[in-house]
């Protein structure tokens, strides 16, 4: 059952935040970074209401999960990224906050531009 839940939310987080870009672009602000912005922004505001929601109204695992792993895990990634840093933070963990910050960004940056390379490589 959570992995039923997990991918119909998955599936409907995809949807969702294929239809905000293209709101957010049709509103006028045609460069992607806005889009990609607003969903990290909104998906980072909804999993602070769901963690705390789920947790109050009792939500079964399932629902849990095929809200914050499938939808918003959909939806965005930095959402989760954003709950974490927030939780570090929160424990006053703020050296391990700030190097898993600057690490995630560095990193998935230094990864990207290696998935590039090596693709550029592979199909010239």
């Amino acid at each position: 059952m959570i992995y039923l839940a997990v991918a119909l939310g998955g599936a409907l987080g995809a949807l969702a935040r294929f239809g905000v870009g293209n709101w957010v672009i049709g509103l006028g602000s045609g460069h992607l970074h806005m889009a990609t912005f607003s969903v990290n922004v909104l998906g980072s505001l909804f999993i602070g209401l769901v963690f705390v929601g789920a947790e109050r109204l009792n939500l079964p695992e399932a629902a849990r999960l095929g809200i914050s792993v499938g939808f918003l895990g959909a939806f965005t990634t930095f959402s989760a990224f954003s709950l974490e840093l927030l939780a570090d933070l929160q424990e006053g963990q703020v050296v391990r906050a700030v190097l898993y910050a600057s690490l995630t960004v560095f990193l998935c940056l230094i990864s990207c531009l290696a998935g590039v390379e090596l693709a550029r490589s592979t199909f010239d």
